[in-house]
């Protein structure tokens, strides 16, 4: 075996790229083993959100590790999950009581239908059908990906999926056709809807409207249709509020979250619902309890590590710090935005996106590889969607570290348009 056995996510072998070994992190930095900085500029895939290696948790995880470090969940309980739970449900929307761990975004997903499911079974009127939004991707397990956008991420596992009714994307300027798609498949009484809160991740940094994410929510209210909120990467600040739910008052009935949950320093995740999904799971008959589990479950330290999240949250002004690098980037991207190249600049909080225009677009576009190499030799981490580049940096970076990243991606898109990306 020639090289490291590993085989990594989202990556072709076959193509012999560079894999960077990194030795250690701090701040809005990562350090590779021959000594080079750089500069992470997406989060370490979006997990990442006061800094890496917050003294906080990490103090947090060192205390927790030589006290507990891990035990069953099913009928027992432990401090850390126990403070967390409490946490979560003093800081997160009030009808959201109940709080259901897992141990990643797509698990969190994967409960959340199966709590839907399990409402509806459970009270004798048993509902199958999901909606979903276009372009949306909740994650790489077999249900998460039944909910997501088909295509390249899923072709070779279609056997398995199982079917779902799809809301068109909300355009700009005809966003009624995503509503009244809604109203008519919500009026056939499905389960659920689930949706990526405002902004739609993996799809291509797609937003769309606060008053869409409204008239959803209503539509669901008025068809006794649970709604379920996968706010993975939208959570924890990344659009600009703790959720991204806030800016349309909206509250889901079911939640899911994970990622920034513990900054981003350890997996783990939850699935947060409203006293009528729990209660319908409450019973004496055993048949009803909600049958899902995971061997890491509520893991000791990892509760401990989000328990410290809450704790800066709680008491340091991160939202001042988002607002801050919101407007930051604001006036980078509208500098970069002039670029004859540059197709639909936009932002949300602290996400930037746009696509770079060449001869082939989408997910498999030519330049991606290209573009992640360019950005590789230049010490930054980022990762295009196909032609879509975005950023999504840790709240700390500095002025430096930022205008570093636009001077890149201007200094692409010029390599593009020349023809020198190569």
């Amino acid at each position: 075996m020639n090289g490291s056995p590993i085989w990594h996510p989202f990556t072709q072998h076959g193509l012999n790229e560079p894999i960077p070994k990194i030795d250690r992190a701090d701040g809005a930095a990562l350090y590779s083993a021959d000594g080079q900085r750089i500069i992470d500029a997406i989060s370490s895939w979006w997990v990442t959100t006061h800094r890496h290696c917050h003294p906080t948790i990490m103090s947090a995880i060192a205390e927790q590790a030589v006290k507990l470090d891990q035990m069953i969940f099913a009928g027992w309980t432990h401090e850390p999950a126990d403070s967390l739970a409490r946490g979560l449900v003093d800081m997160m929307p009030a009808s959201l009581t109940r709080v259901f761990y897992s141990d990643s975004g797509s698990t969190s997903v994967e409960v959340a239908l199966k709590m839907a499911l399990g409402f509806w079974a459970n009270r004798d009127k048993p509902r199958h059908k999901i909606i979903v939004m276009e372009h949306s991707y909740h994650g790489d397990t077999i249900g998460a990906m039944s909910i997501g956008a088909r295509g390249v991420f899923n072709r070779a596992y279609s056997p398995l999926l199982f079917d779902v009714e799809t809301l068109p994307f909300p355009i700009p300027d005809n966003e009624q056709v995503c509503i009244d798609a809604c109203e008519r498949l919500c009026k056939e009484k499905p389960a659920a809807l689930i949706i990526e809160p405002l902004l739609l991740g993996a799809g291509g940094m797609l937003i769309y409207s606060k008053t869409v994410l409204r008239a959803l929510k209503d539509i669901c209210d008025a068809h006794d249709v649970i709604f379920i909120a996968d706010e993975v990467m939208t959570g924890w600040g990344r659009t600009g509020t703790l959720l991204a739910c806030t800016q349309a008052n909206v509250v889901p009935d079911i939640l899911c979250l994970s990622k920034g949950l513990t900054g981003g320093a350890m997996p783990l995740a939850v699935t947060m619902a409203n006293d009528a999904i729990f209660d319908a799971h409450y019973s004496t008959d055993r048949a009803k309890m909600f049958f899902h589990s995971s061997s890491y479950t509520a893991n000791p330290i990892a509760c401990a590590a989000a328990n410290a999240n809450l704790k800066i949250w709680n008491e340091e002004p991160v939202l001042e710090r988002i607002s801050d690098l919101t407007a930051r980037q604001s006036a980078l991207l509208s500098e970069i935005a002039t670029h004859p190249l540059v197709a639909n600049p936009r932002q949300i909080g602290t996400i930037t996106a746009f696509e770079i225009m060449s001869d082939k677009n989408g997910y498999l576009s030519n330049i991606a590889p290209q573009l992640l190499r360019f950005f590789r030799e230049r010490n930054l981490l980022i990762r295009p969607l196909g032609n879509t580049v975005y950023t999504m940096p840790p709240y700390c970076i500095d002025d430096d570290d930022l205008k570093t990243i636009y001077a890149a991606l201007y200094e692409a898109c010029e390599c593009v348009k020349t023809g020198n990306l190569n």
